[in-house]
């Protein structure tokens, strides 16, 4: 009796996420048929069309339906779920890799990363005062840039005691730079003839959100998304750290008042820590035990495509220019 009741309860919640994820995958399909439909048409007449990969065809389409015809009330449960199919994707393309590949790779981005980190910071904070932002608006932005995007920005918010409107000006950018790496990096990345791993760490390293930095990975190639991933998960795993760093900083001039002792700096770390990345590194541990059979990898890896695709058409479903341009950061 009591199984039924709550299965009764349960199938609502259901069905309210699938109109949005129905959109969500037929927004990824139609992406998929636009570039095997130019790239046959190219074939077919010996045209030298452009490639466009799917991940921006998904995007571009998201875009025109969210900025022209808008995303009706029945749709936008599920088309919000965009950010749990990135993690989830992120999560099994662990399957991808073995851990000593991945210590390798991690320990070189590392490196890479803190060099990035410093130097962002310092640019950030050095334009901020030259344009005279305030204090905690060229924080959130110096966060933003040199850890993972809107979700640094978000945890940062608060540990600093910024305001609505600092955050959301730190968003706008950190968006408009996003998008403009998506749509401007591959490119620049064929024009170089950077190499699959060159590209990822490029990748990893500049793109600020997860879910751009993915899609510009894959908008280049397989390989170089598998590398921009690592690299940003990396990235992601310091977000707690240096958010901690910035709360200790505005602590001092009147922010909000770091926990004391090592246990509630710990338990702030924690709090802010990307959950998924431990769920990567989980599935590559599992991986290198040899848990997976080579079929086994090539579905979690297929799955894991999937996931991706859902996330890809979600980008572009969720990203409203008009609320973006009203957001747009102060003179």
């Amino acid at each position: 009796m009591t199984a039924a009741l709550e299965g009764r309860r349960t199938v609502p919640a259901v069905v309210r996420y699938l109109p949005g994820l129905l959109l969500l995958a037929a927004v990824g399909v139609v992406g998929t048929l636009a570039q095997n439909g130019v790239r046959s048409l190219g074939h077919a007449t010996g045209t030298a069309l452009p490639d466009i990969e799917y991940v921006l065809w998904a995007i571009v389409l998201g875009l025109v339906i969210r900025n022209t015809i808008g995303i009706p009330a029945l749709f936008r449960p599920g088309v919000g779920t965009y950010e749990f199919w990135l993690k989830t994707g992120i999560v099994l393309l662990g399957a991808r890799f073995v851990l000593g590949d991945l210590a390798k790779l991690g320990g070189f981005s590392l490196g890479l990363i803190l060099v990035d980190m410093a130097v962002a910071t310092t640019v950030i904070l050095l334009v901020g005062k030259a344009f005279g932002l305030g204090g905690k608006l060229s924080s959130l932005l110096a966060i933003g840039t040199s850890i993972c995007g809107v979700s640094a920005i978000i945890a940062g918010r608060g540990s600093i005691d910024a305001d609505d409107e600092d955050s959301g000006y730190a968003i706008a950018a950190i968006l408009a730079l996003g998008a403009v790496a998506l749509f401007t990096f591959p490119a620049i990345g064929h024009a170089l003839n950077l190499t699959d791993t060159e590209f990822g760490l490029w990748a990893g390293l500049a793109v600020d959100n997860t879910a751009e930095t993915t899609a510009t990975g894959a908008a280049y190639s397989p390989r170089a998304q598998d590398i921009a991933v690592a690299v940003k998960s990396t990235r992601n795993a310091l977000i707690g750290l240096v958010v901690l760093g910035y709360a200790a900083y505005w602590s001092t001039r009147g922010g909000k008042a770091v926990a004391g002792g090592v246990k509630g700096r710990a338990g702030f770390v924690w709090r802010t820590f990307p959950k998924f990345v431990l769920g990567f590194i989980a599935v590559s541990a599992l991986a290198t035990a040899h848990v997976f059979t080579k079929a086994e990898v090539a579905n979690l890896g297929n799955l894991s495509k999937w996931a991706f695709l859902l996330c890809f058409a979600g980008v572009g479903l969720n990203f409203d220019l008009r609320q973006m341009a009203r957001s747009g950061l102060r003179p």
